[in-house]
């Protein structure tokens, strides 16, 4: 990815994904066999434009990063 060539992006379900237990109970009623991540599980880096947008949303104020906000060097 261009953004963030260093990291591994890849789509996991939101089962394989552990996200924190606050973000997660904001998702009641998603599958979590069925619902697309799209990240990098290592640097809990999540890219939101290939996210289910509510999960985007419940990933935010958690350790999780944005690809977007991701530190550059340089």
């Amino acid at each position: 990815m261009e953004l963030a060539p260093e990291l591994q992006f890849r789509h996991y379900t939101l089962g394989e994904v552990q996200i924190p237990v606050d973000a997660f109970v904001q998702l009641e009623g998603l599958s979590s066999d069925t619902v697309a991540v799209c990240c990098d599980l290592d640097a809990h880096v999540f890219n939101p434009e290939h996210t289910e947008p509510r999960i985007v949303e419940a990933l935010r104020g958690t350790h999780w990063i944005d690809v977007h906000e991701f530190p550059r060097p340089g």
